[in-house]
């Protein structure tokens, strides 16, 4: 069971991150690290090509409500996101009747293997459970991103089944989905 999410009031805080709401001035920001080969494709879906197409998408996290961008606090860079989605379809009836979201996540090429999307997803954890009073969460990564599979392993993440997921560009990989549920 999903619920309505809206985190456009809610700024979280880490030791060196704060998640915080997209807004219209965050553009360069993001141009720059989404225009980056290989950043969207670990997500399944193409590196940003243009400053407009970038809007777009911006415009999509400011509409939406569900998408926090990833502030660096040493220089007030944006350099990733993470969002809240609605939960897929394929999950067993044993999670029908529980509220669970599916959290989604980039990050700039710059800062891989820092140990900054664990420490993003692990503060976004909190908040899904102790104010959200989500019962699970659910991450899928695609198989070859290992990095991915690192992060909701250290999370505590367990694996909850094999499935394939068609990307933007229609292509079909093979991927994890990995469920988190609040004890």
């Amino acid at each position: 069971m999903n619920i309505e999410i809206n985190i456009s009031n809610v700024i979280l805080e880490t030791e060196r991150l704060i998640l915080r709401a997209w807004e219209i001035t965050d553009l360069d920001d993001l141009f720059e690290y989404a225009s980056v080969n290989g950043v969207g494709e670990k997500a399944g879906w193409e590196h940003l090509k243009s400053k407009d197409e970038s809007l777009e998408i911006l415009k999509m996290f400011i509409d939406e409500k569900k998408v926090f961008a990833i502030v660096l606090k040493e220089n007030q860079k944006i350099i990733g996101s993470i969002g809240i989605k609605e939960c897929r379809q394929d999950l067993d009836k044993n999670l029908e009747n529980l509220l669970g979201r599916e959290l989604g996540y980039v990050l700039s090429k710059d800062y891989w293997n820092k140990g900054i999307m664990t420490e993003a997803v692990s503060k976004v954890i909190e908040y899904c459970f102790k104010i959200l009073k989500l019962n699970y969460l659910v991450a899928t990564y695609f198989n070859y991103n290992i990095e991915s599979k690192k992060v909701l392993e250290k999370l505590n993440f367990k694996f909850y089944k094999d499935i394939i997921i068609e990307t933007r560009y229609n292509t079909k990989e093979e991927s994890t989905l990995m469920l988190l549920k609040y004890n």
